[in-house]
């Protein structure tokens, strides 16, 4: 396929019967790579993700001195400590979410000044609630854009830290970017938090990956003191270089799981250890009761979708793997009864509205959807043919890409928008 090609015919087919090796997961690879450009030395990135969010993230370690040697999926990088130089022209990082929070927190530690920007989505994208976290722990810094979005002018200097305040009410993603640089601040760090966590289990997976650097974090207060609305970071700490393996990604492996529920076929992924933490695969939690057959090993997991259709399973809470709502929309759409997708209020900042894009794409080809300030209802009905827009946004096109598996003449906009995280994705469906 194309990757500048208009549009994309998906053919309904029976029951899937594969075996999938996802790519490896976006989350993990665009974590350790900042990481491993603050350890002073070479660490070896094995799985990693190739796409387009790992590819500007590479480029941008690469323009503060840290060229990444990409040979497949392996990622070679020589580490240059907090203490790098300004690059020399704005860091362009697209409509990648993590590399602008990731970078903007990192870029704290440096020379600076350095100017973070993307493009016209990402300068809709708010990110004042970082600002106003790296502005408590004592770093200077400046949003040059309209309505708190990029570009970000970060002036460097380092973190002297402390104690801060923040909103992790609207995406995860500011709390993991303070807790990549709070290691190397002048003192410990506390973060305490107003109101709700969104997406928690990515604050959990930030962790994981900080202590496979070699860096203590926690929830709690410090002192050995546990809390469940705390995190602790000791100051006086720094990464270490690593040998570090990314396990497959569970954000991708929801679309061919979705796909054997949908069509009553069986899938088998391969790669994803029985404790992982990836968030996404919370979805396993919503198909099993309505009626997937689920089986775990210790490095893969099998589903076989039901023949006699899905059950309904009314209300989900979908509040920790928001990414995965997409899928489970349409899932939803071959369900016996009515689906209320609830606090999913950050789908409005992602890539594109979500809520507003799923709506009217669940609406365009015959469901009936209903997007509420923080929630989806989603009434099956018969369902037709369609093009599907897909608003540049790579979840829009392998959710909706999952209904033409069952609705004839289903096509998909765009559908290159993929590359931002599976560019053989298409490939990989036909497969299926």
């Amino acid at each position: 396929m194309s990757k500048h090609a208009k549009s994309l015919a998906v053919q309904p087919g029976g029951p899937i019967d594969a075996t999938v090796q996802v790519p490896g997961s976006k989350s993990i690879t665009n974590r350790a790579l900042p990481l491993a450009f603050l350890a002073q030395g070479e660490s070896v990135l094995t799985g990693c993700l190739r796409s387009d969010d790992t590819e500007v993230m590479c480029k941008a370690v690469a323009a503060l001195g840290a060229p990444v040697d990409v040979d497949d999926t392996t990622f070679r990088i020589s580490g240059v400590g907090p203490n790098f130089p300004p690059a020399e022209a704005p860091l362009y990082i697209g409509n990648s979410g993590t590399s602008a929070r990731f970078l903007t927190a990192v870029m704290t530690l440096g020379a600076g000044p350095v100017v973070i920007d993307g493009n016209p989505r990402m300068r809709e994208r708010p990110i004042s609630h970082l600002r106003d976290a790296l502005e408590g722990l004592g770093a200077r810094l400046e949003i040059e854009g309209e309505n708190d979005c990029p570009p970000v002018r970060v002036m460097g200097g380092g973190l002297p830290g402390g104690s801060v305040y923040m909103d992790a009410s609207a995406s995860s993603q500011y709390v993991s970017a303070v807790l990549m640089v709070a290691p190397y601040a002048r003192q410990d760090v506390q973060i305490h938090f107003l109101g709700a966590i969104v997406s928690r289990p990515y604050i959990d997976l930030t962790l994981q990956v900080m202590a496979s650097f070699g860096v203590e974090a926690s929830w709690g207060a410090g002192e050995g003191e546990t809390g469940e609305n705390t995190l602790f970071v000791p100051s006086g700490q720094q990464y270490q270089p690593q040998n570090y393996h990314v396990e497959p990604d569970a954000s991708s492996a929801v679309y061919p799981l979705c796909a054997a529920a949908i069509t009553g076929g069986r899938v088998k992924i391969e790669g994803i250890a029985l404790d992982s933490i990836q968030a996404d695969l919370a979805i396993l939690d919503l198909l099993e009761p309505m009626g997937c057959r689920i089986r775990r090993d210790e490095n893969s997991i099998e589903l076989v979708g039901p023949k006699k259709g899905l059950r309904s399973l009314g209300e989900v809470n979908m509040n920790n793997s928001p990414d995965a709502a997409l899928a489970y929309a349409v899932v939803a759409l071959f369900a016996d009864g009515p689906t209320v997708i609830k606090d999913i209020w950050n789908l409005k900042i992602k890539e594109t509205d979500r809520l507003a894009a799923l709506e009217t794409e669940l609406r365009r080809m015959g469901g009936r959807a209903e997007a509420g300030p923080d929630s989806l209802r989603i009434q099956p009905g018969p369902l037709h043919d369609a093009t599907i827009e897909t608003y540049d946004d790579h979840r829009m096109a392998m959710s909706f890409a999952l209904a033409g598996l069952r609705v004839p003449g289903i096509r998909i906009s765009d559908p290159g928008c993929v590359s931002k995280t599976w560019p053989n994705f298409f490939e990989m469906l036909e497969e299926l």
